[in-house]
């Protein structure tokens, strides 16, 4: 045991005090977060050039329809038009971007309007053509039936409704509950323990190729036992994960108890300010903003959102499916490294490893929907999947038994697999120049020490 601890402390201090660990930590929450909102934020440029678009009405029916907007700006003519036009209208700068001619009466013949471009239209000018004549189109149907005020009365009948959800607890306490915010946790926490096992197993594989690669292994079995060396390095930098989680999610608590207490203070906000945050988190939840708007009303329904979640049992379990999962996988990422004397040897080995990881991934977005059903249930007790799986389903509530049997199946096949990978490890580690395969490494299994 103290030659592992001293390979474990070496790698460890080794990986924490290298410069891409510190800037890694330091700017993946920064990354994150910025990949999360640059897609709003790009959706929200818009281009300084306004299009012009030509409305070629051969009816006569349609004029004045469209609305000019920041990006658009429509012309009508009549009269006849045929594609030559176009290829003869001169320079593509000057030129309309689009012709949207209209052939005949659209309620009668849907499709006697037709697009012309010289270049391929984007999506949002497609649906800004379209969009405007249907709902023109919709109001000139509905008219059609002379029913005195039928618009008036279509637009009164449509309602919103805003839903409370309640969770009854075995205690019989009654909590308010957020299906989205619970979908969002769930599926927060598998990708990033998607993240971290492709990631980090990833780094035990390279760790253990370099050392074999540079002849360094030979000269450390000589003083411990490959197998402690292996176990000393998948704890290594199984700790170096855990140590970066945590500065993460230490950051992330900072950022909400500062929120919290900055939103608590009585000038933290103004009352148009509260009412805006009592309409969101009425909106996230059903609630109406109305009877949120006065004082800490938005806070206190955040809250309850988040109270109406384990957190505790949800950071517990993610640590133990993290754990179990990595060592189940990094084991496997040791045997392959010891087996492999270059990165392109890898390939045979790494398809199928990385191929299960994906299937667990999609498993547990689709287990979101159905967190009680066959998919969700099984995949949950499979030791392969069920560190990504489960972490999508504790957040909705899941028996104590179905936790204890997933942890119970992930630790003994972790273990398990861990004693196999270290029969591979301790032969493969030495071996030079064969290009091994399946049946070679079973052999090596079966080999006696």
């Amino acid at each position: 045991m103290s030659k592992i601890s001293l390979i474990i402390e070496r790698e460890y201090l080794t990986r924490v005090q290298k410069k891409s660990f510190i800037l890694m930590t330091i700017l993946s929450p920064i990354i994150m977060v910025a990949l999360c909102f640059a897609p709003i934020w790009l959706a929200q440029l818009s281009s300084d050039e306004t299009r012009l678009i030509a409305v070629i009405d051969q009816t006569g029916l349609y004029e004045g329809i469209y609305q000019n907007t920041d990006e658009y700006q429509f012309t009508y003519t009549q009269g006849s038009f045929s594609p030559e036009q176009i290829r003869a209208n001169g320079d593509e700068e000057t030129a309309p971007y689009a012709y949207v001619i209209i052939k005949s009466n659209l309620l009668d013949n849907p499709r006697a309007m037709t697009i012309y471009s010289q270049k391929q239209i984007t999506a949002s000018c497609e649906s800004a053509i379209i969009s405007q004549m249907e709902d023109y189109l919709k109001n000139e149907k509905l008219l059609s039936y002379n029913i005195p005020d039928i618009k008036r009365i279509i637009d009164e009948s449509d309602i919103s409704l805003q839903v409370d959800t309640i969770r009854l607890e075995e205690d019989g306490a009654e909590t308010q509950t957020s299906t989205e915010l619970v979908m969002v946790i769930g599926m927060a926490m598998t990708l990033i323990i998607y993240m971290f096992l492709m990631l980090y197993g990833g780094q035990v594989m390279s760790s253990v190729m370099q050392e074999k690669t540079n002849r360094i292994v030979e000269v450390m079995v000589s003083s411990v036992k490959p197998f402690d060396l292996m176990i000393g390095k998948i704890t290594s930098i199984g700790l170096v994960g855990l140590t970066q989680l945590g500065i993460w999610i230490i950051f992330l608590i900072g950022i909400f108890l500062s929120a919290g207490a900055y939103f608590s203070m009585s000038g933290g906000m103004d009352s148009s300010q509260m009412s805006d945050m009592a309409a969101m988190a009425g909106t996230m939840n059903g609630v109406d903003a109305a009877q949120l708007s006065g004082g800490a009303g938005a806070m206190q329904e955040i809250q309850s959102m988040l109270d109406s979640i384990n957190i505790t049992q949800l950071l517990v379990s993610f640590v133990f499916f993290f754990i179990g999962g990595y060592i189940l996988y990094a084991s496997l990422f040791a045997a392959i490294g010891s087996a492999v004397d270059n990165e392109s040897d890898t390939q045979q080995f790494m398809v199928p490893i990385t191929f299960i990881i994906i299937f667990a991934l999609y498993a547990g977005i689709f287990s979101a929907e159905n967190p009680d059903g066959p998919l969700a249930m099984w995949c949950s007790m499979i030791p392969f999947t069920s560190p990504i799986v489960m972490m999508v389903r504790i957040p909705f509530g899941v028996s104590t038994w179905e936790l204890a049997l997933s942890m119970a199946i992930l630790y003994g096949s972790a273990i398990g697999l861990a004693w196999v990978a270290g029969r591979i490890y301790r032969v493969g580690i030495l071996m030079y120049g064969k290009k091994p395969s399946y049946k070679e490494m079973l052999k090596w299994i079966r080999y006696k020490a």
